[in-house]
Formats: C-alpha cells, sequence, structure tokens
C-alpha cells in the first residue's frame, strides 16, 4: 500500500512542478519577446526555468522507477 501513495504522491509532485516548468517557460519566452528590454534578466529567468524543468526531469524518473 505504501507504493501506491508513493506513486501518487510523485503523481501530485510531477503535477506541480509541471505547472511550474510551463510558467518559466512562458517567462522565459515573454522575456524573448521583450528584447532587448530587461536582457540583464536573461541568466535568471533562463537560470529558473532550467531548474523547474530539472526538476520535472528528475521527478518522472523517480515516477517510472518506482512504477517499474
Amino acid at each position: 500500500m505504501s507504493e501506491t501513495v508513493d506513486v501518487d504522491a510523485l503523481k501530485a509532485e510531477i503535477k506541480k512542478l509541471n505547472a511550474k516548468a510551463t510558467q518559466a517557460k512562458m517567462d522565459l519566452h515573454d522575456l524573448s519577446e521583450e528584447l532587448p528590454t530587461h536582457w540583464e534578466r536573461i541568466p535568471e529567468v533562463a537560470r529558473t526555468a532550467h531548474d523547474a524543468h530539472a526538476a520535472l526531469i528528475a521527478a518522472r524518473a523517480r515516477l517510472a522507477a518506482a512504477s517499474a
């Protein structure tokens, strides 16, 4: 039963991480359309997007391992 809870918890985490990664992607896209305005924010916004997607990919890998 604890495995089911873990998988359910991972699925919930992935849903949240997916929303966060999608928002980070949109923020990066919006920034790119504003260039050259706010060009100095590129590293910050890109790091946020990178970190959000890295966390999402890691959580998906944990889910795949737990489901195997």
